[in-house]
């Protein structure tokens, strides 16, 4: 009797769990139906349903001024540090007699002074802002840039190089610090890929000017044209160092940008906050003990390391000096690469929008490694057809996509210490030219031109170690990810969001 009635007892509660679960799957299911589709346009630019028009309207006015005057600042610097590339394959090779490897010195006098100023000049990041030190730094290497117009001989372009380098240390570290100090993660990869992409538009416009320069200005006033191309850069470069004083927008905290008022100020904060960015502290021995503590430091700057140090430094532009040996003229030696930065500047705003639409940084910094890993080993093999040799020239640049995505990477990774974000990224980028000092020299030395059989083996295996690499980081990301919230630290974090599917996407 007691067994029966037990049974019937669960029967009768059976029936209204059962109705309970049909209903839950019901009203899900029509949750689902009727949740917001997400938008095909999603994977190009944001998309936040729950964002206020406030947020919207203020993300807008940091893409005008803020970005804007990244891009410039940073074709600038790229205009300025390849014009020697241009103007050494457009005369100054022959007038200064630089018949060994006096570019790959001059590179390396520049490489020196980048490096000595990098960390130095993110230190003062964290105590003067940086819509002060950025521009002044940014004038001093146009005010340098002007003077190499003057050169007679090769020794003093590599010491007024020296100094170009010194100055411009400040800008790419600093420039990545802002970015991870204003925008969410959903929205930071896009913004530092299209900053990244000026430096495309820098190498293809500094190809044009120089062949424009030289077929109009050689000669004029007894100057050549590689002298006349340090003078236009100079021009171009001085109005945007100007418009810099006005326009950076600083930090969240310390801002006093005209266009930034009260309440975009907290708005910043809040955004900050809800990701776990936290604001600037004071830098002193304890933080570099908690720095160096932990792996970040290490891995990030190994990984970068090789990304700087792929192929040839700035100055030997291994398709330019095919071309010329070819019999090509000086405007077609000039203008041809440029197809190449075209590919890049595509590829580095495509890979950007996919990397923040899927949320996984890693998974889409493998495709410019594996096409930069198949171009490199098509020119080590060298003796190939024609057309596929030509494709791997214009595929060189396909992998450098990848830099902005691992800054951009970095600053999420480091994103809960502000003082860590802003020495990694320092150290990232000063390491990865204290290797580029010397590495070039070795694996391509002017004198190797054009095959440079030595540089595209070394550069193959090169992007494998890179592989490797940034496995390692992705593992340890996500083992920090998995005890953070086991702990049950990370919670509303855009690391992981929940999207109408009910699927979450993980950066």
């Amino acid at each position: 009797m007691g067994f029966e009635e037990g049974a019937d007892a669960a029967e009768h509660s059976k029936v209204p769990l059962e109705s309970s679960i049909v209903r839950d799957s019901e009203d899900l299911e029509l949750n689902q139906k009727h949740a917001p589709k997400v938008p095909w346009w999603s994977y190009i630019w944001d998309y936040d349903p729950g964002r206020s028009h406030e947020e919207r309207v203020f993300t807008q006015k940091l893409d005008v001024f803020l970005i804007t005057m990244l891009s410039l600042g940073y074709f600038i610097k790229n205009l300025d540090q390849t014009n020697i590339s241009n103007a050494f394959v457009s005369g100054m090779k022959e007038e200064l007699a630089m018949n060994g490897n006096e570019i790959n010195l001059i590179d390396i006098a520049w490489t020196v002074g980048y490096v000595i100023g990098q960390i130095p000049s993110q230190i003062i990041l964290t105590k003067v802002r940086p819509s002060v030190w950025v521009p002044s730094c940014e004038l001093v290497w146009t005010v340098l840039t002007f003077s190499l117009a003057a050169a007679k001989t090769s020794n003093y372009v590599i010491a007024i190089r020296f100094f170009v380098g010194l100055a411009e240390s400040a800008f790419y570290p600093a420039a990545h610090t802002i970015l991870g100090s204003w925008y969410k993660p959903s929205e930071l990869g896009k913004r530092a890929c299209v900053f990244h992409a000026s430096s495309a538009v820098a190498s293809m416009f500094s190809g044009y000017l120089q062949a424009g320069v030289y077929k109009g200005l050689n000669g004029a006033h007894g100057m050549p044209g590689w002298k006349w191309l340090f003078i236009m850069d100079g021009i171009i470069s001085l109005p945007i160092c100007i418009a810099g004083f006005l326009l950076l927008p600083d930090l969240p905290e310390n801002t006093k940008a005209f266009y930034i008022t009260n309440d975009d100020r907290d708005l910043a904060q809040k955004r900050m906050a809800s990701v776990g960015r936290a604001p600037r502290g004071k830098l002193g021995w304890s933080a570099f003990k908690r720095i160096f503590g932990r792996w970040h430091i290490y891995l990030l700057s190994m990984l970068y390391i090789i990304f700087i140090n792929l192929g040839p430094s700035s100055s030997i532009n291994p398709m330019a000096l095919w071309l010329k040996t070819t019999g090509h003229s000086v405007s077609q030696v000039n203008i041809i690469p440029t197809a190449a930065y075209a590919i890049q500047l595509v590829l580095t705003v495509a890979f950007a929008s996919l990397s923040d639409a899927i949320r996984h940084r890693a998974r889409i910094m493998s495709i410019p490694t594996l096409l930069g890993c198949f171009a490199a080993l098509v020119l080590a093999i060298w003796h190939v057809p024609d057309g596929l040799k030509w494709l791997a020239f214009l595929l060189q640049r396909a992998s450098v996509p990848y830099g902005p995505l691992s800054m951009s990477w970095a600053n999420e990774i480091c994103g809960r210490d502000a003082e860590e974000r802003a020495v990694v990224i320092g150290v990232m980028n000063a390491l990865g030219y204290a290797f580029n000092a010397w590495v070039p020299l070795l694996t391509y030395p002017q004198v190797d031109a054009p095959q440079f059989r030595k540089g595209f083996i070394y550069t193959t295996v090169a992007f494998a170690a890179q592989a490797g690499i940034k496995g390692a980081v992705a593992f340890m990301y996500k083992r920090d990810q998995k005890r953070e919230e086991a702990k049950g630290r990370i919670k509303g974090d855009e690391n992981v969001t929940v999207m109408a599917s009910g699927e979450p996407r993980e950066l």
